[in-house]
């Protein structure tokens, strides 16, 4: 089921923290997201709806709780506001999946404010193997956090191991890769849990990842998306999109799920990533929150428009 999307990988250039990709010297898409229409959504399984409902309830629920548990006040801020993401690469040399071995990746600059914190090693279902002793770095700095998570096409072993565990309709093949995107949601909440880590929004990292590509069939791959939104959301979380618009539509084609965007610029400056937080940047039809680019072997960011004037928004304050 998982063919290389060759083409779109001998373009992208990866970043330190995310992974993620883009064109640095590329012109900017004239009309933001792909120009074909969205992928269909996967098919839900009958009474979805109203598992639908319960989950809603149970959400709300959580949300009274949490809203009940005293938090820092957010500071607020005059100006664009820096920041950086940092996940396994930053881990100590050495960690993770063969594939994805960490590197001992330099973290966060003094300067920086808040933190998005990657949530896997890699692809989906493989955990970030220091994310304890990264959410205990933004803890006790008191800093900013925030979460992201990279969603990867399945193989076919985790395809029939998940088919039917999710809200669509496992017995056609778009829904049982929406349940697995689902099911990588619900194990990096579960990663979120078990380390402390709170947010108010969880990103998706749409990209092509190496050692394990995306399929071809875009629609197959905005199912695994569109089951990952869905499982964040059900699990109480907004959610939000990093990418570019050339990796996303490659990857998932047309798909726009309306949602905010954290924009990647590669390795370049800040003025060029405030420069993608225009229009003509858009992925997939979301406000812009963030920009990333790679300076000084790090993930920087800075928000976007007047996104610094409400950041208790987008991140937790510890």
């Amino acid at each position: 089921m998982r063919r290389a999307l060759a083409g779109l990988a001998a373009v992208s250039v990866l970043l330190t923290g995310c992974g993620g990709g883009s064109e640095p010297g590329a012109s900017p898409p004239t009309s933001g997201a792909a120009a074909s229409a969205s992928p269909p959504a996967p098919p839900l399984k009958k009474g979805a709806d109203a598992e639908a409902k319960r989950l809603a309830a149970l959400r709300k629920q959580a949300e009274q709780a949490a809203a009940a548990v005293p938090t820092n006040p957010v500071p607020s801020f005059r100006a664009p506001v820096l920041g950086s993401d940092i996940s396994w690469p930053q881990c100590p040399k050495g960690m993770g999946i063969p594939q994805k071995r960490s590197n001992g990746s330099p973290g966060p600059l003094p300067a920086a404010r808040y933190v998005v914190l990657g949530l896997t090693n890699g692809p989906g279902f493989t955990p970030n193997p220091c994310l304890a002793e990264q959410t205990a770095y933004v803890r006790d700095r008191r800093l900013l956090a925030g979460a992201y998570a990279v969603a990867s096409y399945p193989d076919d072993a985790t395809v029939a191991r998940f088919a039917d565990q999710g809200p669509y309709d496992g017995s056609t093949a778009l829904g049982a890769l929406g349940n697995v995107g689902y099911q990588q949601a619900l194990f990096n909440v579960a990663s979120m849990q078990r380390v402390g880590l709170v947010s108010p929004v969880v990103w998706i990292d749409v990209e092509p990842v190496p050692d394990f590509d995306w399929s071809t069939d875009v629609v197959a791959n905005a199912a695994v998306v569109q089951g990952a939104a869905r499982g964040y959301t059900d699990s109480g979380f907004a959610i939000g999109v990093y990418s570019t618009p050339t990796l996303w539509s490659g990857v998932v084609g047309g798909l726009s799920l309306g949602v905010p965007e954290w924009r990647a610029a590669g390795e370049t400056s800040r003025a060029e990533a405030t420069r993608r937080c225009g229009d003509e940047w858009v992925i997939q039809g979301g406000e812009a929150v963030l920009a990333q680019w790679v300076e000084q072997a790090r993930d920087q960011n800075v928000t976007c428009g007047t996104v610094h004037r409400d950041l208790g928004r987008w991140f937790h304050q510890y």
